[in-house]
């Protein structure tokens, strides 16, 4: 039996209501000013002066709107969750609790979230735009900051961890789920979208991923002249290249600097030995990461690492131009003989260098080959058959043949990449039936 309502119950009604459009409003901002980048801010308030120094203003500093709007959103959902069930109870008695209920959780994820929240997706420029100020001047009311800044610390008490006073935290593919939300919305181009990528990438990469491996490095013997390796420098187009002592198993002694050499010449000492003017070299783990890496050859001033596994033996190295091609894409100059590590061929197939990353050929082929023992292609199949392969000789894996066409030494040059033959032939069968 449905009770009478009382002034009472009218005026929780009424507060409910209040409570449905503030939430709203709360959607609305949440999603418009996390949307809005700063010059798109910047724009817009050249345009409207008073709205647009408030958007500026949250833009520039999330973190202050961020936790208090989260709160307040909170706080909202709970007055009204707990008031629409007392309102239910006392029209309705018990199942009116489960209705109420029910239909709050219907009606206002639809009105409270979703809609504004599409809204402000579809017109992120109007959303923040709107909401502005007042989310401003809810923010500066300094209980609210206060309460939201305990409450974090409190979130520190509890789980330990350094930064944890800036939450909250975005995983980093939410946040290129942003970025793709950006790209569609034509806020950034394809490139900038490429380059964050990359950045959140770099952080990940370490020294052993990037290097140029021993085999391919470029060296000089100890024993050689000046002009010797000035020669060497100038046929493979240099500037810095690793001095190795032919006695103690071509160990890295030193890093020969053509600046230094050429002035050595000019200075008529081109017949001393190149180790006598050659520099400390630096020697740097395999594991070591290509950011922190990166950072000292800023502060310390130097161009070129050579890399050693745990051993210490001598497995590569890594120059600062490689660092900054994990940012930006591969640097060619007119100096490099560059060939493409992957060629498409004829048939759908590709011709692959055997250092290419094995996470670029996952992406290639949309694939997962397992990239956790092995940087690269060729020690996939390398590993994968557990010894050095003959010419011919392939592994499959994802759906794809990798058969080596190349070798030198003990090392995969050359993989050719196919369709396994089960999956070509299905691929043909689905053709003829569709024709």
């Amino acid at each position: 039996m449905i009770a009478a309502f009382t002034s009472t119950d009218w005026i929780l009604l009424l507060v409910i209501l209040l409570l449905l459009v503030v939430l709203v409003f709360m959607s609305l901002a949440e999603m418009g000013l996390s949307r809005m980048t700063k010059p798109k801010a910047g724009a817009l308030a050249e345009r409207r002066k008073r709205q647009g120094a408030a958007l500026v203003d949250l833009v520039e500093h999330p973190e202050r709107w961020i936790n208090p709007l989260l709160l307040s959103v909170n706080v909202c959902q709970t007055v009204q969750a707990t008031l629409t069930g007392v309102v239910a109870a006392r029209a309705f008695g018990a199942v009116g609790v489960v209705v109420g209920t029910a239909l709050n959780v219907v009606v206002f994820f639809v009105l409270a979230e979703a809609v504004p929240k599409t809204y402000a997706v579809l017109y992120s420029e109007r959303a923040a735009l709107f909401t502005a100020r007042p989310i401003r001047a809810l923010v500066a009311f300094a209980p609210l900051r206060w309460i939201s800044q305990l409450l974090i610390k409190l979130t520190n008490v509890i789980v330990r961890g350094k930064g944890l006073e800036e939450g909250p935290f975005v995983r980093e593919q939410e946040f290129l789920g942003h970025v793709d939300a950006a790209l569609e919305d034509e806020v950034i181009e394809e490139e900038e979208r490429d380059l964050i990528e990359s950045v959140i990438e770099f952080g990940d990469t370490v020294a052993r991923e990037i290097m140029t491996p021993l085999p391919d490095m470029v060296t000089i013997g100890s024993k050689v002249s000046v002009a010797e390796a000035i020669g060497v420098a100038i046929e493979h187009g240099f500037s810095r290249l690793p001095v190795v002592d032919e006695d103690a198993d071509d160990d890295v002694v030193g890093i020969a600097v053509m600046k230094d050499l050429v002035r050595e010449q000019r200075a008529g000492r081109g017949h001393d030995s190149v180790l006598a003017h050659a520099r400390k070299p630096r020697i740097i783990p395999e594991n070591k990461a290509v950011s922190k890496l990166m950072r000292e050859m800023q502060t310390n001033k130097f161009h070129l690492a050579v890399v050693a596994d745990e051993y210490g033996s001598i497995t590569g190295m890594v120059t600062l131009e490689d660092c900054l091609e994990e940012l930006v894409g591969e640097i060619i100059d007119e100096y490099d003989d560059h060939e493409a590590d992957i060629v498409p061929l004829a048939d759908g197939g590709y011709l692959i260098d055997g250092s290419a990353p094995v996470a670029d050929i996952n992406e290639l082929l949309a694939i997962r080959l397992p990239d956790d023992e092995w940087d690269s292609i060729g020690g996939y199949v390398f590993g994968t058959l557990g010894r050095v392969p003959d010419v011919g000789e392939w592994v499959d894996g994802g759906g794809w043949r990798f058969q080596v066409v190349q070798l030198e030494g003990r090392r995969i040059r050359k993989i050719e990449v196919s369709l396994c033959p089960e999956d070509l032939s299905s691929e043909t069968e689905r053709s003829d039936t569709t024709d």
